[in-house]
């Protein structure tokens, strides 16, 4: 470029500048044109020559898997890329502008008192009465801008660029009426020749004044809330990996993401798919870690507790990019016209009208602090409240970072710093071991050229109540042998059901005891009709105390929910350690069995962990989570109990 690089994109109606490495800023610049749905986003032009886009995809989108959302209208908006160049990053730094943009009546819209009460809310009523396992709530930091918007994305994109690392995207989209300025921590999911990648985030260590040290650092990844806060986002992403990856998806780490005022865990999952990469987009919409699980549920309770529409925030950006000709085909041999580069659009900033708008939330759980949480959300704020000037900045904290990133010698830092965190052998120690907890079925790769499974030729239609851990539970199925379908609770036909040889009434949010949900009274006709059948029927979680009620056990809420919690049960005489997400529990005085049915309970509490008999077999907990170290062989023995 022979003029300024500010000069350049003032001539620009509409354009993009991203940073996906330490060297170098992508420009991007193109037509804008909105669209209604994934499935619109155009990737080819008139002649059906393939063609890049950038697409920013509002929360709004989950209306397309018929989940609920205050519709703002926020448009589909995608940048058709007609040019994609770079400039080295020292460029990027010396010519885009620095002086600070002035903000008016700045502050967050929920004060703190106000937002820890809704912690406790949800906590309260949501998760205490099975609705879900884990929710995230925002608030947004606003303020007042009297300044050319361009000037003010360029501004903010070049504070990031120079003062916060770790980011997956740093970057700004700037569209007729519209601005957004982030640092992205976190890859949402991408697609590159059939191979798709998520990154789950969870977990948040603030930085003490001074930045992170190994010590303070230790104690964090010892919290219990915080390690299960992880596994839970984990196991949300795997049910959308084994929707759209035929081998399921399988998790390495985990590993730190390391920023400026904050210290995140993460896993990294990788499957194979062969869908195209909006379908990806679409099933994958919106992750866990700024929504919350079950996914569907959790936009429910988002919509209750939210009095505002998101906007773009926990959305993504999405890049589609044409792939080489002699790239274009997969290992099995399917045409893959465009690969796909999706962050989730979190830290960041949006200007619309003079208004600056920072939304961020934490992730409640059943264990959640209320004032705890309201610092998460200034934690989370911090990063890019403080590089464009609304707080003040930690320049210690920076200094260490900066010389982290250079690999230079930092004698202003704290002397026990380490060059990075990731690399003190006690922290790796630390991340390590909280891979002895996980199954490792998801561990290992999951490929096609497995022996057949003991139940080959057999099928299985699994009854989809609302929790999508149903694709991971039919992806274990298929790893035993059997053909297996998944059909939501509305769509499970009598005759669907007749024609199979096993029926798996699936897990779902809510009290099982609710007379008025259509969905639990589908689901209970779903089990009565099978059980009085005498054909084979497996029940889960929700549905495993539908089936207790069924035989005459009482359900009962209980005195803390059960939810991302591992226990080792007594199974029918044999040990197995298991994830359980249940609020509810069937209760049996000690026992052995009830009528038909033999029960496995808990000796001192009467809580019922699994029940078999002719024809049928439950269990309360989740086998097929990450959770679920003797998931596998678990669920083979009560599968084979009810198929005898």
């Amino acid at each position: 470029m022979t003029a300024s690089l500010t000069a350049t994109l003032a001539a620009l109606p509409a354009f993009a500048l991203i940073a996906r490495d330490a060297d170098t800023v992508e420009i991007l610049s193109g037509e804008v044109v909105d669209v209604e749905l994934l499935a619109d986003i155009p990737l080819t032009d008139a002649t059906g020559a393939p063609r890049e886009v950038l697409a920013m995809v509002p929360f709004r989108q989950v209306r397309e898997r018929g989940f609920a959302c205050h519709d703002d209208g926020a448009p589909l908006r995608c940048l058709i890329v007609d040019r994609h160049t770079s400039v080295p990053r020292a460029q990027a730094l010396a010519e885009l502008p620095a002086e600070p943009i002035a903000l008016a009546d700045a502050g967050f819209d929920i004060a703190d008192d106000a937002y820890a009460d809704i912690v406790r809310r949800v906590i309260a009523d949501e998760i205490g009465r099975g609705e879900g396992a884990n929710f995230v709530i925002r608030r947004d930091f606003t303020a007042g801008v009297d300044a050319d918007p361009r000037t003010a994305a360029l501004t903010w994109f070049r504070a990031l660029l120079e003062h916060e690392r770790g980011a997956y995207w740093t970057f700004a989209v700037v569209t007729p009426d519209h601005v957004a300025v982030g640092a992205s921590p976190e890859a949402h999911v991408s697609a590159q020749g059939g191979v798709v990648t998520m990154n789950p985030i969870s977990g948040t260590f603030r930085h003490p004044a001074g930045g992170a040290t190994a010590e303070t650092l230790s104690a964090f990844l010892a919290s219990t809330k915080e390690t299960e806060e992880l596994f839970m986002v984990v196991d949300e992403e795997l049910k959308m990996m084994s929707a759209v990856c035929a081998d399921g998806g399988r998790i390495t780490g985990p590993h730190l993401k390391e920023m400026s005022r904050l210290t995140h865990t993460e896993y990294v999952l990788r499957g194979r798919s062969r869908l195209d990469p909006r379908d990806i987009l679409r099933e994958t919409m919106f992750a866990p870690t700024v929504t919350g699980s079950p996914m569907q549920n959790a936009c429910t309770v988002i919509a209750r507790h939210e009095t505002a529409p998101r906007g773009y925030y926990s959305g993504v950006a999405a890049l589609f990019t044409p792939r080489d000709e002699a790239a274009s085909t997969t290992e099995e041999g399917d045409d893959v016209t465009h690969d796909l580069d999706a962050p989730i659009l979190i830290r960041t900033a949006y200007l619309e009208d003079g208004r600056l708008r920072v939304p961020v939330g934490a992730t409640l759980v059943r264990h959640s602090d209320p004032d705890g949480e309201v610092g998460e959300t200034h934690g989370k704020a911090a990063g890019v409240l403080g590089a464009i000037g609304a707080i003040p900045r930690d320049t210690a904290a920076e200094a260490a970072a900066a010389a982290v990133t250079a690999g230079a010698p930092d004698t202003d830092a704290p002397a026990s710093a380490p060059r990075s965190l990731a690399d003190d052998p006690h922290i790796a120690e630390l991340l390590a071991s909280r891979n002895a907890r996980l199954a490792e079925f998801w561990l290992n790769p999951q490929g096609d050229d497995a022996e057949p499974g003991p139940f080959a030729a057999r099928t299985a239609v699994v009854v989809d109540a609302e929790d999508r851990f149903t694709t991971m539970l039919a992806h274990q199925l298929r790893h035993l042998g059997l053909d297996v379908a998944i059909v939501p609770w509305a769509e499970a036909s009598p005759a669907t059901l007749d024609a199979a040889d096993l029926v798996v009434a699936g897990p779902g949010p809510g009290d099982p005891r609710d007379p008025d949900s259509p969905r639990l009274r589908r689901m209970r006709e779903v089990v009565r009709d099978r059980l009085s059948s005498g054909r084979a029927l497996l029940a889960v979680c929700l549905s495993h105390q539908i089936l207790a009620h069924e035989l005459g056990l009482d359900l009962v809420p209980l005195d803390a929910p059960h939810q991302g919690l591992q226990k080792t049960v007594d199974v029918f005489g044999e040990p197995a350690s298991i994830g359980f997400y249940n609020t509810f529990t069937a209760r049996l005085a000690p026992a052995t069995a009830i009528g038909t049915a033999e029960v496995a309970a808990d000796a001192a509490s009467g809580d019922v962990y699994a029940l078999r008999g002719p024809g049928f077999a439950s269990v309360q907990g989740h086998l097929e989570s990450i959770l679920s170290r003797d998931g596998m062989r678990t669920l083979e023995r009560l599968v084979s109990a009810a198929l005898a």
